[in-house]
């Protein structure tokens, strides 16, 4: 899609009545940005993943972005999901280090945008999970062991640093249960003004990771005032159909999805199996589109061939 106007662009003014155009026109996000920094030669093998390289190789992060706004993506996420006080913290990292890390990713997604100035593209600062900053996959089943109170205070912190960083949407993303979300909207309750889409992983055609009901969450996170967007990442390609029937069931909200690419990660030899064909990646996009989501992109391990393709199978606006 291409327009001659300007990225809409936040600030303290702004209601949730002003979030409807937000997304107007909007149908292609970006794709992995890990799976591309590897592709350039970044090091991502550390706990902290593609934050590392926001210090180490910034040039890398605004070279992933413009791949993709290249590739035709109306909406691009910072590298930003695995920055945290707590993840940085487990590594002797002090906070300030993980907030200028947060509002470094969003300066680099907008160096990018600033390239295409006839192109209307988002910035989503990217929000993984708790689990993220744990570091040990947690996110894929949810089961922390931590208390609600706990799960308020680390989303807090970060959409704290971010309320005024200029991102358009803070994309809460691989949510595997509803507490969590709960505890997310919690978070949010002192910025009525800004807004988020939230998005969940699951395992089967009906339910988030942690076991409850995509349908039940979806419901819950609708009646936010901040919330954009409902959808599903980081979830296998063949489950998006079902899930995007399951979220249009449950409210009224612009749908979301990312998925991987259909490859599966062996934790035990670390390497991913299986092929993540861009072409199959295309033809399903179009489905997906079809059966109503309006915003469609990649997670792990797509990159910018598969957006491409994303691109030419969306509506026309």
């Amino acid at each position: 899609m291409i327009c001659a106007v300007a990225s809409v662009r936040y600030d303290s003014h702004m209601t949730a009545k002003d979030h409807d155009s937000i997304l107007e026109g909007v149908h292609v996000l970006d794709g992995g940005m890990a799976t591309e920094l590897e592709h350039l030669g970044a090091n991502i093998d550390g706990p902290l993943w593609s934050a590392h390289v926001l210090e180490d190789s910034p040039e890398k992060i605004v070279a992933v972005h413009r791949e993709y706004i290249a590739a035709g993506a109306d909406c691009i996420e910072t590298a930003s999901y695995q920055v945290s006080r707590m993840g940085y913290a487990e590594y002797g990292l002090a906070p300030e280090r993980a907030d200028a890390a947060l509002l470094r990713s969003v300066e680099l997604a907008r160096e990018a945008v600033a390239e295409f100035p006839d192109r209307r593209v988002l910035v989503a600062a990217s929000l993984g999970p708790y689990g993220a900053a744990l570091h040990n996959g947690a996110e894929y089943h949810g089961n922390y062991g931590v208390g609600f109170a706990e799960l308020v205070a680390f989303h807090r912190a970060r959409i704290e640093v971010l309320a005024g960083a200029g991102a358009d949407v803070l994309a809460f993303e691989t949510l595997p249960s509803l507490e969590e979300a709960r505890a997310i909207g919690e978070a949010l309750a002192p910025w009525p003004q800004l807004a988020a889409w939230f998005c969940f992983t699951c395992n089967d055609e009906r339910h988030v990771a942690h076991g409850e009901l995509l349908r039940d969450c979806a419901a819950v996170v609708a009646h936010f005032p901040q919330t954009l967007a409902i959808g599903v990442n980081c979830t296998h390609p063949a489950l998006m159909p079902a899930l995007i029937g399951e979220l249009r069931k449950a409210s009224d909200k612009p749908v979301v999805v990312y998925p991987n690419s259909g490859e599966g990660w062996d934790a035990v030899a670390r390497c991913w199996t299986g092929t993540g064909d861009p072409a199959s990646f295309g033809a399903q996009a179009a489905e997906w589109f079809a059966a109503g989501a309006q915003i469609v992109g990649g997670c792990c391990r797509t990159r910018p061939a598969h957006i491409r393709l994303v691109a030419e199978a969306a509506p026309q606006s």
